[in-house]
């Protein structure tokens, strides 16, 4: 059966305001099926542009509210996230990102991969996935 190439099967999410526009060449989420792909969120305000908290607690409950964002304006939350992928400049602030992580999520976990990272300015970076029915 023939198939219309010239369009994606897939298509962008759109984030709700004030989310500003992506600085470079990307899509912030695009839903593919019943799959959602979150790039990689940092620590900022949407409002001012600013990034949030000096610790990577701190930074990660931003990362992870930013995420939840832009998973609802998807038609998804946090718990159908299946795939995380964490940057962290330090990765021996792994066990402080992880205590953190489990007070905003809970068992059963996605899957996720913890590694370092060059981030220019934050300390915390995740993209994910998710799905959803």
């Amino acid at each position: 059966m023939p198939t219309d190439r010239s369009l994606p099967a897939w298509a962008p999410i759109a984030l709700p305001e004030p989310t500003p526009p992506p600085a470079g060449a990307y899509s912030p989420a695009v839903r593919a099926g019943n799959m959602i792909f979150v790039s990689g969120q940092v620590p900022k305000d949407l409002l001012t542009g600013r990034v949030v908290g000096s610790t990577v607690a701190e930074q990660t409950r931003q990362v992870m509210a930013n995420m939840e964002r832009a998973l609802a304006a998807a038609g998804a939350t946090l718990s159908d996230l299946v795939m995380l992928n964490v940057y962290v400049t330090d990765t021996d602030h792994w066990a402080e990102f992880d205590a953190e992580y489990r007070k905003i999520m809970s068992a059963p976990y996605p899957t996720r991969t913890v590694a370092g990272a060059q981030l220019r300015g934050i300390l915390v970076e995740i993209n994910g996935i998710a799905v959803v029915p």
